[in-house]
């Protein structure tokens, strides 16, 4: 893709000074389709694309190791916030609608180059066949250190919502409830990765296991498409927690669960939220209901019917290379019978075209012997 031609959107370039000591901030895109366009369901591959394309062009060690790092990312992105409907095997974006696209990051280094990022925004993000205007850009989550957030107020509930479809890993599959042990273990990898100030982490979710409590909780759950491969069954909606009255006695773990909890923003809730899944706020809502496109339930439905039909029959192999392929071949197939171009695919998926190229030959010729 070639470089973007550079231009400031309308948000004063002041608001985008803040520390060098800055290890977390968020902001808010205002984007704008300037006529009808149409996005493919599993649109956030390229979102994620776009954003390391911009780190790249700019800083390419920074890219290979967001990109490729063992560590956790220290990112999220969004979805894009708006006015979505599906139209036949497509998503689209209503003409001169303002859709709202959230980044944060997560260490001194990417805010680093996000700060001067954004005194140098590009005029579009590039999705393929539509590009949306950015009119504006703003803070949404203010800088911060992880200092300050161990050192911030603490006492009281802790709320959180969760907009997007949030999930944990647990056993090779996916948990789509908000147990509190995996809640914190979620965000104490983020902590323990990035702040310099590592916790054991054993002991600390022994803690929480035993002194957090769930006061309420509102929630739902929905199947979505999730990164590059597979689907995920997650939950959307709030919970309230608080803490036993024993919980003091432990006044590091006391003080850290306030923190992770201001944390949370910041970091996303679970898995995949460098490609818009947990996305996370502090407060309650009553409303739980996300309203996912009717085109990405079905995309994600087919995928995991895909995925146990090839398990199922690669079941005598088994392992996690198994399990692998089944979602490839489940991914690939879907993808295509929704009307995808293959190469396309092959770009999201970071494979060459010939290798999609046969595996979907080979998932074609699998599900016809299932029949």
């Amino acid at each position: 893709m070639p470089r973007q031609t550079r231009k400031k959107p309308t948000t004063s370039e002041s608001q985008f000074k803040w520390s060098l000591d800055t290890e977390l901030v968020g902001l808010e895109f205002e984007l704008v389709a300037e006529k009808d366009f149409y996005l493919v369901p599993q649109y956030t591959v390229g979102l994620h694309a776009w954003f390391l394309q911009q780190v790249q062009q700019n800083d390419p060690g920074l890219s290979a190791y967001l990109h490729d790092g063992e560590s956790e990312k220290a990112f999220t992105i969004s979805g894009l916030d708006g006015e979505i409907t599906s139209t036949g095997r497509q998503l689209q974006l209503s003409a001169n609608s303002t859709y709202r696209w959230y980044v944060t990051v997560l260490s001194r280094r990417v805010q680093e180059w996000l700060a001067q990022w954004t005194n140098n925004l590009p005029s579009i993000v590039d999705l393929r066949d539509a590009p949306l205007q950015i009119k504006a850009c703003n803070i949404l989550h203010p800088p911060t250190t992880y200092a300050e957030l161990l050192n911030s107020e603490v006492g009281g509930t802790l709320t959180l919502q969760f907009l997007t479809p949030t999930s944990f890993r647990r056993k090779g599959h996916h948990f789509p409830l908000p147990v509190p042990a995996n809640i914190f273990h979620s965000y104490l990898r983020r902590w323990n990765d990035f702040s310099g100030m590592t916790v054991d982490q054993d002991e600390f979710l022994d803690w929480v296991d035993n002194c957090v409590l769930i006061n309420r909780c509102h929630l739902t759950t929905m199947k979505v498409p999730a990164g590059k491969r597979g689907s995920v069954t997650g939950f959307t909606g709030a919970v309230e927690l608080s803490l036993t009255n024993v919980a003091e006695k432990k006044p590091e773990y006391y003080q850290l669960f306030y923190a992770l909890g201001k944390l949370a923003p910041y970091c996303g809730t679970g898995h995949k939220t460098t490609f818009g899944l947990g996305q996370t706020r502090l407060g309650w809502s009553s409303e739980v209901v996300q309203d996912i496109p009717d085109v990405q339930t079905v995309l994600a439905k087919r995928i995991e019917d895909l995925i146990e039909i090839f398990k199922a029959q690669r079941k005598r192999t088994g392992g996690t290379r198994a399990d692998e392929t089944a979602s490839k071949w489940a991914t690939i197939l879907a993808r295509r019978e929704m009307g995808e171009s293959l190469q396309v695919v092959a770009e999201d998926l970071e494979m060459p075209y010939e290798t999609v190229k046969t595996y979907v030959k080979l998932a074609r010729r699998a599900l016809k012997n299932q029949e």
